[in-house]
């Protein structure tokens, strides 16, 4: 092979690995077919309980603990997940960080509660969502104390969840968790949409 076809060949493989990167990367839908629609609103425990059903358990509170009440719905995709989810973020937006507790009104196997390393992915994109990768600890380590939804059931909706703003006492306020007092625009609601491999779609902003 001469130089010339070596590069040649060079140029498509560079072709064929930038035309895969971009339809990897490329969202079925829009954020807009979903009609998204949500809500916020401080409860009592009663409150949240109520909301959430018998079947499900509000986390227990004391005093000077906040229960904020979500609520997030939208219509069926236009294509199934298949394989990808919803990450459902809520953060605290003067110091980027988020709740360490929810209760959902969902089998476990829809939405689950928890992090990801991969949650970094997110932040790097869309800088308004910075609280969903979590706090950077050292020059190439990060912790996150929250925790976001993943929602792997497109027909889960509508998702209804209370989150845990503890109060924390003087000697516990540096840990990376959202905290009381907040107040309702203290508060970012978004949705990210992610592929089967964690790739990012696209994230929307729902509230705050």
């Amino acid at each position: 092979m001469t130089w010339r076809r070596a590069a040649l060949a060079a140029v498509a493989l560079v072709a064929a690995v930038g035309g895969w990167r971009w339809w990897h990367q490329r969202p079925p839908y829009d954020p807009e077919a979903l009609h998204l629609r949500s809500s916020l609103e401080f409860v009592t425990y009663d409150e949240a309980q109520a909301a959430l059903g018998s079947a499900y358990q509000a986390p227990v509170v004391s005093n000077g603990d906040q229960l904020v009440l979500g609520r997030v719905s939208w219509q069926p995709p236009p294509v199934p997940l298949n394989g990808g989810h919803f990450s459902l973020f809520l953060v605290d937006k003067r110091t980027y960080l988020k709740p360490p507790v929810f209760a959902v009104a969902a089998p476990q196997e829809s939405v689950g509660m928890g992090s990801a390393g991969t949650d970094r992915r997110i932040a790097d994109r869309y800088p308004w969502l910075r609280g969903a990768g979590g706090v950077q600890v050292g020059e190439h380590e990060w912790y996150s104390g929250g925790s976001r939804l993943a929602i792997v059931d497109a027909g889960a909706s509508p998702v209804t969840f209370v989150a845990l703003f503890p109060h924390l006492e003087r000697q516990f306020r540096d840990l990376p968790i959202a905290s009381a007092p907040v107040t309702l625009p203290d508060l970012l609601l978004a949705l990210v949409y992610q592929g089967p491999d964690d790739q990012v779609y696209w994230a929307q902003r729902l509230q705050g």
